[in-house]
């Protein structure tokens, strides 16, 4: 497997080859049609290599944001970014395989019941980088999608921008989420956050969350409210798509997505 390392220094990446017992190519000096090994990449930024992949039918891990443990909780008090999702020939964990529930319950996060009283519809606006990826105009977007939202519904649509990292640790999207309806976003770990928060989400772009969620606003007023077992189940598999970074170190990450192959 490649490696691929910004300038050679990608912490992250270099945690996970470290794991592997691999050696790192800096992305400066990569050249794609060098050879057919999978790449190791992270970051959306990496996105011609990862269309170039796909096209050519070539293996590629993706490496960005975990879903779950980078904000102050039971496992992280400080909110430090210790998880990173790993994701075989995609940006996200779309489909439910059957997983043990033992990395889950070690995370320590309680799934809340289905919370029916809301008010709102939260519009989660994406970052730049996945707005690149999906050749999307920020500003189209947000106003497409709040016609439509107003098209299915006379909720009060609320929207929550885009914030540094630091912004969104002190101002949680849970203030938010509590008198929320349902929840629009392109982001993945925005509608995980608010199906595992009891709030049922509507994803417009290929997410994390699809399996519990659903992609039509038409049906904003009927959102789906998922069986309890699956949302587990979905929770569960979830956690074995993401790793602390101690694990990517010391090779936990890469024989779990090995024994996956």
């Amino acid at each position: 497997m490649i490696f691929l390392s910004k300038n050679g220094t990608d912490e992250y990446i270099n945690a996970f080859a470290k794991g592997a017992n691999a050696k790192v190519t800096n992305d400066k000096e990569f050249v794609f049609d060098k050879s057919q090994e999978p790449i190791a990449l992270r970051s959306i930024v990496k996105h011609k290599i990862m269309k170039k992949c796909i096209e050519q039918n070539r293996d590629f891990y993706y490496m960005d944001s975990g879903y779950i443990g980078n904000y102050p909780c039971a496992v992280n008090p400080n909110g430090w970014k210790w998880f990173h999702r790993i994701v075989k020939n995609d940006l996200q964990h779309n489909q439910i395989i059957d997983r043990p529930s033992d990395r889950w319950e070690r995370l320590k996060h309680k799934i809340q019941p289905w919370k029916k009283t809301g008010r709102n519809i939260l519009l989660v606006m994406p970052s730049d980088k996945p707005a690149l990826y999906y050749n999307i105009d920020m500003e189209k977007w947000r106003e497409e999608t709040v016609t439509t939202i107003k098209k299915y519904t006379d909720r009060p649509i609320v929207i929550r921008e885009k914030a540094n990292r630091q912004t969104r640790i002190v101002k949680t999207i849970y203030e938010e989420l509590d008198n929320a309806h349902a929840v629009v976003t392109l982001q993945s770990i925005a509608a995980t956050e608010a199906i595992l928060y009891g709030i049922p989400a509507f994803g417009l772009a290929p997410n994390a969350a699809s399996p519990v969620s659903l992609n039509d606003l038409s049906k904003i007023e009927s959102p789906y409210y998922a069986d309890r077992d699956l949302v587990n189940k979905w929770a569960h598999h979830l956690a074995y798509g993401q790793f602390h970074i101690d694990e990517l170190k010391n090779g936990t990450a890469y024989k779990i997505l090995m024994e996956d192959r």
